[in-house]
């Protein structure tokens, strides 16, 4: 059976790792919402010239048109063995458009991986990150130091900064946006017995908590 699968997962609880893993495992193609308006864009396609007007005019793009670009992403001979939807859908009305092309396109939707990880540690993750002033090399605090405490591994330098968005207090409200907003998805799949929680947060050391989650996806993309 092909893997017809939507990753979900709050900012920071490492769905971008794990769509490369499974990407590389199962050969199928990484489906990103950014991307795909891209290409339609460039491309000129009928959808992405449609987008275009409403971007370059300063408007929303609306579900009908995100939609349509999903629908001609979907229907390239590359999805016929399988694909994974990131960034989409984003509303529930996207998750009912959705469920209604799949049948149209052969491509019903049969798994939806949610990667969980509590709001405290996503704060954590994302907050501790800062950057070098002189060169740009990005560090964390928990994860990534430099070998020397105060000194840039890569160019020696002594001073370093915080992006505003990293800042724990607007990481905080992101979170908080993005959790209302995946909740009414996480139902909705659920409902239809699609949904499989993942324990994004089983962390041992840096190299080992990737392994760990991308097995416990593997237990379930495996038995379809």
């Amino acid at each position: 059976m092909a893997i017809n699968l939507i990753l979900l997962g709050l900012p920071g609880a490492g769905k971008g790792t794990q769509a490369q893993v499974i990407k590389d495992k199962y050969n199928i193609p990484h489906i990103s919402t950014g991307d795909i308006f891209r290409a339609a864009i460039q491309n000129k396609t009928e959808m992405g010239l449609k987008a275009k007007k409403y971007i370059d005019d300063g408007q929303l793009v609306p579900d009908e048109v995100v939609c349509g670009i999903v629908k001609e992403r979907l229907s390239k001979d590359d999805t016929k063995n399988g694909f994974m939807l990131d960034g989409f859908p984003r509303t529930l009305d996207q998750a009912k458009a959705l469920e209604k092309m799949g049948p149209e396109l052969n491509r019903s939707i049969n798994v939806v991986i949610n990667i969980n990880v509590k709001p405290d540690i996503l704060v954590k993750r994302l907050s501790g990150r800062f950057i070098c002033k002189t060169c740009g090399a990005s560090y964390h605090k928990i994860y990534k130091r430099p070998k020397v405490a105060g000194t840039c591994d890569v160019c020696g330098g002594h001073e370093f900064f915080q992006r505003e968005d990293d800042k724990p207090e607007t990481v905080k409200k992101r979170l908080k946006v993005n959790k209302k907003m995946n909740a009414p998805l996480i139902d909705f799949y659920k409902q239809r017995h699609l949904l499989h929680d993942i324990d994004g947060h089983q962390f041992v050391s840096a190299d080992k908590n990737i392994p760990a989650v991308a097995k416990d996806i593997d237990n379930v993309l495996d038995k379809l």
